[in-house]
């Protein structure tokens, strides 16, 4: 196929880029490099420096496109509550512009990386796609907003879209900024350079940790699937660790010890998530295989960052 990945040289969209082109496909990808890193792509992907609000570039781009693949956002929970307003501009927005310009050019497939956080506090658990979304952040309400406007512009125009909500993706090669960082590649970086793991709360949240070459396994498989009615599939591990356990991981593929520091009077956020993987098993054949413990000691062989002298 001919396939455009909006936010190509992000984190995820590079490891999903790569992955497409060595399947034989002709990918192009289009990023504003705001966050993303053009030397994480293959030489044969053809990188286009833009915005995803510019619809005639996006015309452009999507000449002969038969495949979209739509990840370009901006990701971060904590800023998101600070700039409210860009995240609607680019996650929001920026949807609404590419849809616009697929229903424009006749691109008959869009796949959008939607996020497991659209689901906020639930009593519920595993979280399954029937559930009530409850989002807790503007990030959250933005993938929301997108994943609405993704499946309703298709229907009224014809396009398939399928929207796959993303739990938290790890892997070698995750930004590590300032400020607002992953907590995997956080707590790696913290345990390797001596210093202590510093968590929100006491540490018995939970969260969902998917390896992203399983995320992009979904993502690929997404390509040929037949959306459910909804046109959401959830992708994460289908298991459930605390940030303690998390720590406890670390610590153990490090070989470091570790003595966390647990800010209690910092919010963690929703106290619980895990995925309801039966769907995505249905409907895009996805059993992810790679466990937190072997996730962990990919990062320490693949990423240089994180490997010892």
């Amino acid at each position: 196929m001919n396939i455009l990945v909006t936010g190509a040289a992000g984190f995820l969209g590079s490891a999903l880029a790569n992955r497409l082109s060595g399947l034989g496909h002709t990918v192009r990808g289009l990023d504003d490099l705001s966050a993303g890193d053009p030397g994480r792509l293959a030489n044969n992907i053809l990188l286009t420096r833009g915005d995803v609000n510019d619809r005639p570039k996006l015309w452009s781009l999507l000449q002969g496109v038969e495949c979209v693949f739509h990840l370009a956002a901006r990701v971060s929970v904590p800023e998101s509550v600070l700039f409210p307003r860009d995240y609607n501009t680019v996650n929001v927005g920026g949807t609404v512009s590419l849809m616009e310009a697929v229903r424009d050019v006749g691109v008959q497939r869009v796949i959008f990386a939607s996020s497991g956080a659209v689901y906020g506090e639930q009593g519920a658990q595993p979280m399954h796609e029937g559930l009530a979304p409850h989002p807790g952040s503007p990030y959250a309400v933005s993938k929301l907003a997108a994943e609405y406007y993704v499946r309703t512009i298709g229907q009224l125009v014809g396009v398939t879209t399928l929207s796959l909500r993303v739990f938290n993706a790890y892997g070698p090669g995750q930004p590590l900024p300032a400020v607002h960082a992953p907590v995997i590649a956080r707590f790696l970086q913290q345990a390797l350079s001596g210093g202590s793991l510093v968590v929100a709360g006491d540490g018995r949240q939970t969260r969902d940790y998917v390896y992203v070459d399983d995320v992009v396994d979904a993502l690929v498989a997404a390509m040929t699937a037949t959306p459910p009615a909804d046109g959401v599939v959830n992708v994460g591990s289908g298991q459930s660790t605390s940030v303690r356990q998390l720590a406890e991981a670390v610590a153990t593929a490090t070989g470091v010890r570790i003595e966390p520091l647990y800010r209690v009077s910092e919010a963690p956020g929703v106290s619980t998530m895990r995925a309801d993987l039966v769907l995505a098993r249905t409907a895009l054949g996805f059993l992810p295989r790679i466990s937190l413990a072997d996730g962990l000691k990919q990062i320490l062989v693949q990423d240089p960052r994180f490997r010892r002298a």
